[in-house]
């Protein structure tokens, strides 16, 4: 996929700086460091000396050289940021891969690739506590338009000790999702727990979803009886996709990112997704918990979201941040709840159904 022309030079480098504070955070690299990287960009798309992709290229490339592979992949993945749009960030989105690659082999327990082929193109997941003998219940997580499933390397870590099966993937168009995202991206979910089943229990399946990834599991939840939950943080609902007041003042990094994962023209981004909202009564037959973490200062996703699924009555619970997208300066707190929520609605499922107590006798016959 390519980016349409002039689509990325329109995104400038204060934006730039301003989302990658939460996305870097999100891969685990600390603000001030964060700080100090950012401090020697001084372009956003150049490939000179003080480009974005290069300057972040450079820190990976020195972690990676020390065997700090992990570090390094985090590092390579804010050099490909928001979307590889060029040549350096789409050799960060390949070492982003290849340095996650090399640090899975070193953990004590197995993190395995999955390839799932869908539609027309491909899902890439990792995963882990995966087994034949004793399948173990499902957390499938996804973030949003611009985060790379690598991410999520301290869950894959700790899926044996949380007794759980872990499958990590990405939304269409970003990382290596070869999809094209449409209104029935949906369906990609279900596909990762078909090729899971019989080494997980997908009957048991509990979903993370960030953003963007939020509205495909709740869009996922309403034809899969196998998702038994829903946490997520800033999912556009109904909103996002409705309000043109809203969406004109979007920051144009989304908007180019909508573009370059939908595969549209940036002006014409909205016409595509617009209908993609769920209506008030396909939320109304949710019968899964929705955990939902808000920002009361979110610039992407309207908060009016938290309002439309109380109305529908969707069962679940709601945190709210003062904060914004993505709550950067919640993550721990964040992370915390929607694991929590995961773990508690898969216990839940696996608890016994407990049988109805018999019907007293009717006065006069014998019991």
């Amino acid at each position: 996929m390519t980016a349409h022309t002039g689509e990325a030079d329109c995104i400038g480098l204060d934006e730039l700086r301003d989302f990658a504070l939460l996305h870097a955070q999100g891969q685990g690299i600390p603000a001030d460091r964060t700080r100090t990287v950012l401090s020697r960009v001084t372009q956003p798309w150049s490939t000179g000396p003080g480009g974005w992709a290069r300057v972040w290229l450079a820190e990976g490339d020195a972690l990676a050289g020390q065997g700090r592979h992990l570090e390094a992949c985090a590092h390579y993945a804010m050099a490909r940021f928001p979307y590889p749009a060029d040549e350096l960030r789409h050799l960060a989105q390949q070492r982003c891969v290849a340095a996650f690659d090399r640090w899975r082999t070193g953990q004590p327990h197995a993190i395995e690739r999955l390839d799932v082929p869908f539609q027309d193109g491909t899902v890439r997941c990792w995963t882990a506590g995966l087994s034949q003998d004793e399948p173990r219940p499902l957390i499938v997580v996804a973030g949003g338009i611009v985060s790379v499933k690598e991410q999520w390397a301290p869950l894959l870590a700790r899926a044996q000790e949380l007794g759980v099966a872990v499958a990590v993937t990405e939304l269409p168009g970003v990382g290596e999702n070869t999809l094209r995202y449409g209104p029935l991206s949906f369906r990609m979910f279900s596909a990762v727990l078909d090729a899971l089943d019989g080494r997980a229990d997908v009957r048991r399946t509990a979903a993370i979803a960030l953003s963007f990834g939020g509205h495909l599991a709740l869009r996922c939840a309403l034809v899969d009886p196998r998702v038994v939950c829903v946490a997520t943080v800033g999912a556009p609902v109904k909103l996002f996709f409705e309000d043109q007041a809203w969406q004109r003042q979007l920051p144009r990094l989304t908007v180019a990112t909508l573009a370059r994962t939908t595969g549209v023209d940036p002006s014409l981004v909205f016409g595509y997704t617009r209908g993609w909202g769920l209506r008030c009564d396909e939320l109304a037959m949710l019968r899964v918990p929705v955990h939902y973490v808000a920002a009361l200062r979110d610039e992407i996703v309207p908060i009016g979201e938290v309002a439309v699924l109380r109305r529908a009555q969707v069962p679940g619970e709601t945190t709210v941040f003062d904060d914004v997208h993505g709550a950067p300066g919640h993550v721990d707190r964040t992370r915390a709840l929607l694991l929590g929520a995961a773990l508690q609605a898969l216990a839940a499922a696996a608890a016994p159904v407990a049988a109805p107590e018999p019907a007293p006798a009717p006065a006069g016959r014998a019991a």
